[in-house]
C-alpha cells in the first residue's frame, strides 16, 4: 500500500494505526532482535539501515507520539558538514554523502536541496575563528571557503554589507554542499522503506520501564501496552534520553533546553541559500513554500517545555532585519520549539552503554537533524556489531570520565 504525505500525517494525527502492530503479549513466544525506542528520523533511520544493511527485520520501533512528531518536525531544515574537530568533521560530513542519494534510496523525495550554507562574520574573531574553520575543513576533506564582503553581497543580493550596521558584514565561510531537507519526510521515508522489510513501527505507545535480567542485561521495554521482549534496545529518543537511561538506572550527563524558530508568511523567491550568524545568534532560509524560515540559539534555561522565552526570538528577529533590511515589514506566521539534549562538551554520545545490550543515541543538540542519516547508519552499525564503527568510537561516554573531550566550537548554543 502507498501513502501519501498528506495522508501519512492526517493518521498520524488522527491516531490512524497505520504499521503493523505485534505484542509478545498476544503471542508469548514473540521477541524481538532489536527494540528501538524513538519513532524520529535517527530511530526510524537505524530501523531501516538494521534490515537493508543487516539483514535485521525482527525490530520494533516504538514511538510515544506520532512518528517524526518529536524534535524531527521541530527544526529547520539545515543540512551542514563545516566543522572544525576531525570527529565533529567526520561524522556529519558522513552524514551529508549519505543525504546525497537519500531520496533515490528511500524513493520518498526528501527535498534535500544543495542550495548553500554561508555563515558570516561580524568582528575580528568571527574573521580569525571562520578561516581557522575553512582551513581545518580543507584538511579534512570538507568543503569550504573564505568570502570577503563583497564576494558575500555577490551570492547573496539582498544582504546589507554598509558599515553603519550593528553588525557589519565581515566576511563570510560558504559550504556548498550544505543545504536543506524536508523535515518530516526524511522520517516518513524512513518509516515506509523500514516498514516494507519487515520492522514493525508501534506508534502512540510510550515506554515506561526497561526491564533487566539477573545478569544485568536488557530484557526488554515495559510500554502502556503491555511488555515487549527483545535481546537488544537502541534508544534514541532526542530531548528525553536522560529519562528513559533512568529507566535502566543510568545517569547521562544531559541537559534539556527548548530551540525555537519560527517562519514568516510567503513570498516570491528573495534567498537562494541558507544564512547563518553566530555572533547575534541566528539563521535564516527561504522553504520551496516561499516561507522565511527563522532559527534561534538555545534559551538559557532547563525545560522540556516546547514554547521558549519570547525575548528570545526578538533578539534573533532584531538581529534578522539589521542583516537584512528587507525583511523589516514581514510578517510571521507562526513559532513552535523543539527539545535538545546537550552535554558538557557539545557533541553527541553515539555507542554502547555499561549495561549489556543496551545502546544510545542523543545529546546532539541542535545538530541532530542534518545527522539523520549519517547517526542512523552508525547506530545501526554499532547495533548490529556490538562495537562502534571508527567514525562514531569517539562518541562514546568514556570521554566524560577520560577527559578526551570532542568540544567542538561550532556546535549546540550557538546558532546551528
Amino acid at each position: 500500500m502507498k501513502y501519501s504525505a498528506r495522508s501519512l500525517f492526517a493518521n498520524a494525527l488522527s491516531g490512524h494505526k497505520k504499521w503493523p502492530e505485534q505484542f509478545p503479549n498476544k503471542d508469548p513466544k514473540k521477541q524481538y532482535d532489536v527494540i528501538i525506542v524513538g519513532g524520529g528520523g535517527h530511530g526510524l533511520g537505524a530501523a531501516y539501515y538494521l534490515a537493508k544493511k543487516y539483514g535485521i527485520t525482527n525490530v520494533a520501533v516504538i514511538e510515544k507520539g506520532w512518528l517524526g512528531g518529536g524534535n524531527t518536525g521541530r527544526n529547520t531544515t539545515i543540512i551542514r558538514s563545516n566543522y572544525l574537530y576531525d570527529e565533529s568533521a567526520a561524522i556529519y560530513d558522513h552524514a551529508v554523502d549519505l543525504w546525497d542519494g537519500l531520496s533515490q534510496e528511500l524513493n520518498y523525495n526528501t527535498m534535500f536541496s544543495k542550495r548553500g550554507v554561508l555563515m558570516l562574520a561580524h568582528n575580528v574573531h568571527d574573521v580569525q575563528s571562520f578561516q581557522r574553520h575553512v582551513h581545518a575543513n580543507r584538511l579534512n576533506g570538507v568543503d569550504n571557503k573564505w568570502l570577503n564582503p563583497e564576494a558575500c553581497k555577490k551570492f547573496v543580493p539582498i544582504l546589507d554589507i554598509s558599515n553603519n550596521r550593528h553588525y557589519p558584514v565581515m566576511g563570510g565561510a560558504l559550504q556548498m554542499r550544505a543545504g536543506t531537507a524536508r523535515h518530516d519526510s526524511v522520517a516518513w521515508g524512513y518509516a515506509r522503506a523500514a516498514a516494507q522489510l519487515g520492522v514493525d513501527i508501534i506508534q502512540n505507545c510510550a515506554v515506561t520501564g526497561i526491564k533487566r535480567g539477573p545478569d544485568g542485561a536488557v530484557q526488554g521495554v515495559e510500554t502502556e501496552k503491555g511488555f515487549i521482549a527483545a535481546g537488544k534496545i537502541g534508544v534514541s529518543a532526542a530531548g528525553h534520553s536522560s529519562t528513559v537511561m533512568a529507566m535502566a538506572g543510568l545517569r547521562f550527563p544531559l541537559e534539556s533546553y527548548p530551540l525555537q524558530a519560527l517562519v514568516s508568511e510567503p513570498v516570491k523567491p528573495v534567498l537562494n541559500c541558507v544564512v547563518m550568524s553566530n555572533a547575534v545568534h541566528a539563521y535564516i532560509s527561504q522553504s520551496d513554500k516561499g516561507e522565511l524560515v527563522i532559527g534561534a540559539g538555545t534559551d538559557q534555561y532547563t525545560s522540556y517545555s516546547q514554547r521558549g522565552a519570547l525575548h528570545v526570538l526578538e533578539h534573533t528577529l532584531m538581529s534578522i532585519c539589521e542583516i537584512f533590511p528587507i525583511f523589516k515589514r514581514m510578517r510571521m506566521l507562526r513559532s513552535w520549539g523543539g527539545i535538545v539534549d546537550v552535554t558538557p562538551d557539545r557533541s553527541p554520545i553515539l555507542g554502547k552503554t555499561p549495561v549489556e545490550g543496551l545502546y544510545v543515541n542523543c545529546g546532539w543538540g541542535t545538530g541532530g537533524f542534518k545527522a539523520t542519516p549519517g547517526a542512523a547508519n552508525l547506530f545501526a552499525y554499532t547495533i548490529a556489531n556490538d562495537h562502534p564503527h571508527k567514525i562514531n568510537a569517539p562518541y562514546n561516554l568514556e570521554r566524560f570520565v577520560t577527559g578526551r573531550l570532542i568540544d567542538e566550537a561550532a556546535a549546540a548554543a550557538v546558532a546551528h
